[in-house]
């Protein structure tokens, strides 16, 4: 599975792409505080929760639970459902967002079709997305090239046995101690992220010695 969130009016939608099932799973949690736009949204989908089970309905059954990370790095089961179950479910929360989040999942799904066949758009995207917050070009060339770097120590990991995307954020977590001194949740309190990535965040450094100057993530 691959896990990437995506952003609705300001707000982050965690997901996780399923390639056996070929579809995304969104996290419902963060569906119903965008469609709410409540601050008591998880106290709406554990009522909404339990009046489904109540009523037997089938949209119930078709939730389930995967890890998914939280603001504070860690991994937690959350509820899950894919593109349909969310389709219908929707169809139970009365907001006037519903079309625009209608509109926003089918751009998400011809986005991620697109990568399919053609895994350069997913590249332009990213460098878009780049422009868009003001980096310069120099940072993101060096940023490409760190995800490149990336890829290749992830696809050592899976080599050796690592299968579970906690293990792969338990590593990183490791790497990241061996660099700065710190976990991940303290970098991120270090420099005022809630939401954003780290990733981003890190400096873009080169390799000298034995001392670690350039972190790969």
């Amino acid at each position: 599975m691959q896990t990437k969130p995506s952003i609705f009016e300001q707000k982050e939608i965690r997901k996780i792409w399923n390639s056996e099932k070929g579809d995304w799973y969104f996290s419902v949690i963060d569906i119903i505080e965008v469609l709410t736009e409540s601050p008591r949204s998880r106290k709406y989908w554990n009522d909404l929760k339990t009046k489904l089970i109540a009523e037997w309905s089938q949209l119930s059954a078709d939730i389930g639970q995967l890890k998914l990370k939280a603001s504070d790095w860690k991994w937690y089961f959350t509820d899950v459902a894919d593109t349909k179950t969310i389709l219908r479910l929707i169809q139970s929360i009365p907001s006037k967002k519903a079309e625009p989040f209608k509109l926003w999942l089918a751009k998400v799904w011809d986005e991620r079709i697109n990568e399919i066949y053609d895994p350069e758009l997913a590249v332009e995207r990213a460098i878009g997305t780049y422009r868009k917050k003001g980096y310069d070009e120099g940072w993101i060339q060096q940023r490409l090239k760190s995800i490149d770097i990336r890829k290749e120590l992830t696809g050592e990991w899976n080599e050796r046995g690592i299968k579970e995307w906690v293990e792969y954020a338990i590593l990183t977590n490791e790497i990241l101690k061996w660099w700065s001194d710190m976990t991940t949740s303290e970098y991120k309190d270090l420099k005022g992220l809630k939401k954003e990535s780290l990733k981003d965040e890190l400096p873009p450094l080169k390799c000298s010695g034995n001392k670690k100057e350039f972190l790969v993530f």
